[in-house]
């Protein structure tokens, strides 16, 4: 795979996949701006090389048809304000006028094409649309990680019709921290996985024992594995049909000299409410009728003490309910507790990531990935179809 700083850009079209899918509040303002500050570099990059730049991007979901709703133009605004320039938005992302108007572009020169998404033949990777696309340019750069798990046109098959292909400063960036962490971490390598469900994280788990000194698990998650230890866990969350394979992990843990941590307390109540009564109790003291929604205070010292020697750690998932304030201190805990320690830090999966800057400890992490479906991917051991992709189009070409 051939990186952005390894290609000739001058007098060249060179069409960047980026991901501006950015929160917008009811009148259209961006609310976090970082995915668009994060591709800056590649960017300007291009730019200063003389490339005639083409961004391409998807927002929301307008289920392949024009949609005002999920226009780019408020990132077209903000990225005017970042770049310091003019950045014109395509009325579309193919056709004769959005050709013309790069064809008019002078070199350095950059333009934001219209919603991806806005033609249902992006997200089946039509070659057909991809071809279009590739019409547009002569260079093909992948900076947009958070997509490149997905086999879209804009990320897969227009690789396969144009000359020139490479990675972003972003796409390198993330992949480099993550096989860091993974394939050739400093150890103890500490593994954080929490969230809802075993069964979105499975895979993960289990590439994970490959890979970990210890692994620490917490969110609902956890409640699957403590009914494997016969612990009964009142009306939380559990996945039953997986009890079973919740102990076939703890035991290949063990076997495979991987300290596993479960909450020993938790924070309970009898709903999932910013009103509800709740209390701390132990795992074994669970009240019935009520459900444990996070990690309690000896949790949050049992974890932190298994942190203490870490020189890697990788975090994907919350421990528990953290949007609502009562159950939110497990995992902020959890942030500070990631961010003091002295080791590689990377941090991954919208909520966590969300939780991190909430906590307003961003500063602290080594590494935050931009992606969540694309970071649980590379946990799970997979290779991201957009980087399989940038490696074919190396290869053949």
């Amino acid at each position: 795979m051939r990186y952005i700083d390894e290609l000739d850009f001058a007098g060249k079209r060179a069409f960047i996949r980026t991901d501006f899918n950015v929160p917008l509040d009811d009148k259209r303002n961006i609310t976090d701006d970082t995915r668009i500050r994060s591709v800056l570099p590649t960017i300007r990059y291009a730019m200063d090389k003389g490339a005639k730049v083409i961004l391409a991007s998807h927002l929301g979901r307008p289920k392949g048809k024009r949609d005002e709703k999920y226009s780019l133009a408020p990132v077209a605004r903000r990225l005017s304000e970042l770049l310091q320039r003019d950045v014109p938005l395509a009325p579309d992302c193919i056709g004769a006028e959005v050709e013309s108007m790069i064809g008019a572009m002078p070199p350095g020169g950059v333009i934001l094409l219209e919603n991806l998404r806005f033609h249902a033949e992006e997200e089946p990777n039509s070659p057909e649309f991809a071809q279009k696309l590739a019409r547009l340019c002569d260079v093909y750069i992948n900076d947009a990680f958070a997509v490149s798990h997905r086999a879209n046109a804009s990320v897969g098959a227009i690789t396969e019709f144009v000359k020139e292909c490479a990675a972003g400063f972003l796409l390198k960036e993330e992949l480099t921290y993550f096989y860091k962490a993974m394939e050739a971490p400093a150890r103890p390598l500490v593994a954080i996985v929490g969230g809802a469900k075993v069964s979105g994280k499975l895979k993960a788990l289990e590439n994970i024992l490959e890979k970990a000194d210890k692994m620490i698990i917490g969110g609902a998650m956890a409640n699957t594995f403590l009914k494997a230890n016969n612990i009964s866990v009142g009306t939380s969350l559990v996945e039953d049909d997986l009890v079973e394979t919740a102990k076939n992990i703890m035991a290949k843990a063990a076997a495979k000299g991987v300290k596993f941590y479960l909450p020993v307390d938790c924070v309970v109540a009898e709903k999932l409410d910013a009103q509800a009564v709740i209390k701390i109790t132990t795992v074994q003291e669970v009240p019935a009728g009520w459900m444990i929604l996070d990690i309690g205070p000896a949790s949050t010292a049992v974890f932190g003490e298994a942190l203490y020697d870490a020189k890697t750690i990788i975090w994907n998932g919350p421990m528990g309910a953290f949007e609502i304030d009562a159950f939110s201190r497990g995992t902020m805990a959890m942030v500070s507790q990631v961010a003091n320690a002295h080791a590689l830090s990377i941090v991954g999966g919208g909520d966590t990531d969300m939780a991190v800057h909430k906590a307003g400890e961003a500063s602290k992490i080594s590494f935050i990935s931009t992606g969540g479906g694309a970071f649980l991917e590379l946990l799970e051991g997979r290779e991201l179809p957009g980087v399989a992709a940038l490696k074919k189009c190396g290869e053949e070409k």
